[in-house]
């Protein structure tokens, strides 16, 4: 199989990275993330997790993907992909009403799912950017992530767009995923 490449952006802020598809670690992962290019929208910056930025989508694998090439230690420039429901996310502390309301009306994905979305059901999408991350929720506890792709370019002006994010704040940023 010939690599596979995409392109990861902070939308607002103009900062781009490429990242390769690990086809040969996460193969169902990729397939589904591929196959739904492109994918985005409004961007989050961890709590917990530390240095993580991430965006929520609606489900758009005809399956959802086995837990393969698993962490709860990602390393920079690791791509993660993470699947919750309402249960997980239910606490008004996490913020997320409003990226509910969208990705219950399908907003964030080009094409339509692939599956009709089920309302308690949200895909997450995110980009490590910088060392010591643990996977830890104090309402779950572990959380592993499926690890699909690395960031082969760019990483470092990737990191200091994500610090700023941190510093300054997310609203009206888009963390978007298209192919290369």
């Amino acid at each position: 199989m010939t690599d596979r490449f995409l392109e990861v952006s902070l939308d607002r802020r103009g900062v781009r990275c490429t990242a390769k598809l690990l086809d040969d670690r996460a193969p169902r992962t990729c397939d589904a993330v591929w196959n739904a290019l492109p994918l985005g929208g409004d961007v989050y910056h961890a709590k917990y997790a530390r240095n993580e930025i991430y965006t929520l989508v609606p489900p758009f694998a005809p399956r959802e993907p086995p837990l393969e090439n698993p962490t709860i230690t990602p390393i920079p420039g690791d791509l993660c992909y993470f699947t919750f429901t309402d249960t997980q996310l239910g606490t008004a502390s996490y913020g997320y009403e409003a990226a509910r309301a969208a990705t219950a009306r399908g907003a964030g994905t080009d094409p339509a799912p692939a599956r009709p979305l089920q309302s308690s059901q949200v895909v997450d999408l995110a980009l490590f950017y910088e060392r010591n991350n643990l996977l830890i929720n104090g309402d779950a506890g572990w959380v592993p992530g499926i690890v699909w792709g690395a960031v082969v370019d760019g990483l470092d002006r990737m990191a200091d767009a994500c610090q700023d994010l941190w510093r300054a704040g997310a609203l009206g940023e888009t963390l978007s995923f298209r192919r290369a």
